[in-house]
């Protein structure tokens, strides 16, 4: 992840995840999780901040598993679901994640924090992470014209959908939109694909 994204995440960690928590809940995302993921298989959450996601997703039978770049999310994550477990694991590299561990992989809105370079082989990386006939989901802020940062620093790249579609060539494409999060109310791009059987 972007180092001052990644900072800002670190030091403000429990403000971000009040910030979460307190907004409306993503039935958008549910919804769509419940329509293309495979039910009962093994999920990671990629980039699951406070942990939002993942207490919802095990409660809805898709039993999850959390990772995030952030040790300061990771430690509200922890402390708000002590029953669930969190690891460190930045992308592009998710280091300690075999290729083909898990049937469903959600990634919402975190790729838009990495640098442009990365954000191709972070989307290839999550494909190999699925396994055959596994899903990925993969949304992200959309932003017009060049890179932006907030008022915390947080890195919003600017890049075309085809960078991301460029890496999911070898999948099948289930969903792609653009729209407006039903949580965040911020403009987002999604797409769902399913990864080839061998």
């Amino acid at each position: 992840m972007d180092r001052e994204t990644l900072a800002a995440y670190d030091k403000d960690a429990a403000a971000f995840a009040k910030d979460w928590h307190d907004q409306p809940a993503p039935n958008d995302l549910h919804e769509i999780v419940k329509r293309f993921f495979i039910a009962s298989g093994l999920t990671a959450d990629i980039g699951c901040g406070s942990g939002r996601e993942i207490a919802w997703l095990n409660a809805n039978g898709f039993p999850s598993k959390g990772l995030d770049a952030s040790e300061g999310l990771l430690t509200e994550a922890r402390a708000r679901y002590p029953q669930f477990e969190f690891t460190r694991a930045a992308l592009p590299d998710l280091r300690g994640v075999a290729a083909d561990t898990y049937d469903n992989v959600l990634c919402e809105t975190v790729i838009m924090h990495l640098d442009r370079a990365q954000i191709g082989p972070s989307v290839r990386r999550m494909r190999e992470i699925v396994k055959p006939g596994g899903v990925l989901y993969l949304s992200w802020r959309v932003t017009e014209g060049e890179n932006q940062r907030d008022k915390h620093a947080r890195l919003y790249a600017a890049f075309e959908p085809s960078l991301v579609r460029s890496e999911l060539m070898a999948t099948t494409i289930l969903l792609d939109e653009a729209v407006v999060s039903a949580s965040s109310g911020k403009r987002i791009h999604r797409i769902v694909a399913r990864k080839g059987a061998r």
